[in-house]
C-alpha cells in the first residue's frame, strides 16, 4: 500500500559539524504533489535537501520515505528506494553525448532500458535534436534538462531538485517548469524543490514554504496569486 505522504519530515535539524543550519523543520510531500521551498541565499535550502537525501546526517528529528524511516539510511539506499536527487549545477558527463549520458543510466535496467530511455526523451523532446552532441557543448538550460531526464530514467517516487533554474535562459525555465508539473500530475511523482526564483517555484506548485535562517517563516498553497504573498514573506 502506498504511503499517504511519500515524504514526511518531522522536527528535522541538521548542519555541518557543530554548526546548526536547519532547525526543527516539518514538511510533507504526497505522491503527485509539487512542494517548493523558497528562500534567499544562505537560508539553508541546499542543506535541507542534502539531509533529505542522506548526504548530511540529521542531528534531530526524523525523515520517513514511502512509509519507511530513513533517518539513518545511507544515500545510495535511499536512491534505490525511489529518491532521485538533481543537485545544483547541471550535472552531466561533459565528454559524452546526450545519448550516451542517458543510456549509461538506462542500461542498468536491462529489458526496460529502451522504454526508460524513451520516457526521458518524451519529457524533454529537445534532447532528441542534440542526441549526438557532447553534453559539455550544450547550453546551461539544455544541460539541466539532461540532468532531470537522467533522474527520470530511474522512475523515481520522489524527485528532489536543487535550484533547477540557476543560470538558465527564460524560455527553457518555462519548459522545465512545465515538465516538473507534468511529473507530478501525469506520472504521480512527488516533487520537492528549492529555489530563489519565487515565480518559477510557486506559481505552478501545489504548496510552498518560505525558509529563512534555517526555519520556516511562512507557507501556503501554490498558484499565480501566491507569488506575491511568498515574495512579501521573503522580504520580512
Amino acid at each position: 500500500m502506498m504511503a499517504e505522504n511519500m515524504l514526511e519530515i518531522r522536527g528535522l535539524s541538521t548542519g555541518y559539524g557543530k554548526v546548526s543550519v536547519v532547525n526543527d523543520i516539518d514538511v510533507s510531500v504526497r505522491p503527485g504533489e509539487w512542494v517548493s521551498i523558497v528562500g534567499n541565499n544562505g537560508a539553508g535550502k541546499t542543506t535541507l535537501l542534502k539531509s533529505v537525501v542522506g548526504l548530511l546526517p540529521a542531528t534531530g528529528g526524523s525523515i520517513t520515505f514511502d512509509g519507511v524511516d530513513v533517518t539513518r539510511v545511507a544515500p545510495n539506499k535511499r536512491i534505490r528506494m525511489g529518491m532521485a536527487f538533481v543537485p545544483q549545477g547541471q550535472q552531466s558527463f561533459g565528454q559524452m553525448t546526450v545519448d550516451e549520458n542517458l543510456r549509461v543510466v538506462a542500461d542498468r535496467y536491462g529489458a526496460e532500458a529502451q522504454s526508460r530511455y524513451d520516457e526521458a526523451m518524451e519529457a524533454f523532446p529537445v534532447l532528441r535534436e542534440f542526441a549526438d552532441r557532447r553534453a559539455g557543448l550544450l547550453s546551461g538550460g539544455q544541460r539541466q534538462q539532461l540532468s532531470i531526464a537522467r533522474a527520470l530514467i530511474t522512475r523515481p517516487k520522489l524527485m528532489i531538485l536543487d535550484e533547477p533554474t540557476e543560470g538558465i535562459q527564460p524560455n527553457i525555465v518555462a519548459e522545465i517548469q512545465r515538465s516538473i508539473r507534468s511529473m507530478a500530475e501525469d506520472k504521480g511523482i512527488a516533487v520537492m524543490l528549492v529555489e530563489q526564483k519565487v515565480q518559477f517555484a510557486v506559481e505552478r506548485a501545489d504548496r510552498y514554504y518560505v525558509l529563512a535562517a534555517g526555519r520556516f517563516i511562512g507557507a501556503g498553497d501554490g498558484g499565480v496569486g501566491a507569488v506575491g504573498e511568498a515574495k512579501d514573506v521573503m522580504r520580512v
